[in-house]
């Protein structure tokens, strides 16, 4: 089943709505919408039904899947009454496909972590990418889910995208293994880790990983792709255009650590939610400093995953500015000590 998120109009403005996506079929599904509709057709009041139904399937996915095996179970039930409960697939408006307790973005492609270190670093990868599966947190307050227009940021000149899969934890754990990681995950999306990449450079030598580089927007979308319906993701082809234009042909191959190992990684000493978003790493080829072609304000960005769907999303024409930026204090060392 795919899974995503719409935003819909009420007396009380816009709410988020889950939806079971069928675009074989050009429509989606409000899950809510269909199940209040199955329970009526089975005797139960119009006002009980609606509260049952916003209770199976909330505003946010996080939470609708802390319901374990139910929340499937249940959508299944709700597609009875689908007819009923559908819209055209291109006349709703799309938020972020999950909204996650917690962002973690790892690196486990070797093509990318090549091509990222001649192409940036001007110099062959550092031994730690090889020692561990790394990762770093980001800010769950700025996710754009399909179509919605992304910020470009007036801090920076040179703003890329990156194509990734993200991981949706289903089951919470700690201390995992990679026998039983991907028992934990819900399924795949999209995940496009935006980057600034002037900033990332002048971000990096603090020690204290990326902040506005990367925190600025993910993109997550267009929908979740549950587990069961890929075969392997190992293989999955990929691809990114701009404006139309086929910018790179990718693949899901040459893991220095596998989904499995990088889930296994990311639980130790810690606690995965349900809910959690953990990016993949970029694909080989997947980023614009891979091939030396950034973008620029007003660029629609698609990113393209087999078995999932286009991730589709336009930069703001006009960069967004702040009323205050700190200055820099002098260094009080002498250059060399």
């Amino acid at each position: 089943m795919k899974i995503g998120r719409i935003s819909v109009p009420s007396p009380d403005g816009e709410v988020t709505r889950v939806v079971a996506v069928e675009p074989e079929a050009g429509r989606v599904i409000d899950l809510a919408r269909a199940y209040s509709l199955a329970l009526q057709r089975n005797g139960a009041t119009p006002d009980r039904a609606r509260e049952v139904s916003l209770a199976l399937f909330p505003a946010s996915l996080s939470n609708a899947l802390a319901a374990g095996d139910a929340f499937l179970d249940r959508a299944h039930e709700a597609l009875a009454a689908a007819d009923d409960a559908s819209a055209p697939i291109d006349s709703v408006s799309w938020r972020a496909a999950i909204d996650p307790p917690v962002i973690r973005d790892g690196l486990t492609f070797g093509t990318h972590i090549e091509n990222y270190f001649k192409n940036v670093v001007h110099g062959k990868p550092v031994r730690a990418v090889y020692e561990r599966p790394g990762f770093f947190k980001g800010n769950t307050a700025t996710v754009y889910g399909h179509e919605e227009e992304v910020p470009y940021p007036s801090i920076s000149e040179k703003l890329d995208y990156e194509l990734e899969i993200g991981y949706i934890i289903g089951r919470p754990g700690r201390n995992l293994t990679p026998d039983d990681a991907l028992s934990h995950v819900f399924g795949i999306t999209i995940f496009n880790d935006w980057s600034l990449r002037d900033v990332q450079a002048l971000e990096s030598p603090i020690g204290m990983g990326a902040q506005h580089s990367k925190d600025f927007a993910y993109g997550i979308g267009p929908w979740i792709t549950t587990l069961d319906e890929i075969e392997s993701i190992e293989g999955l082809t990929g691809q990114v255009r701009v404006n139309g234009e086929v910018r790179s042909d990718t693949r899901v191959e040459n893991f220095v650590y596998t989904p499995a190992e990088l889930v296994a990684y990311v639980s130790l000493y810690g606690q995965l939610q349900v809910g959690d978003l953990i990016g993949s790493g970029t694909m080989g080829f997947g980023a614009g400093v891979e091939i030396n072609r950034l973008i620029e304000p007003g660029d629609v960005v698609e990113l393209e995953l087999e078995g999932v769907g286009t991730l589709r999303n336009r930069l703001a024409g006009q960069k967004e500015t702040t009323p205050w930026w700190p200055e820099p204090r002098p260094y009080p060392y002498e250059d060399g000590e």
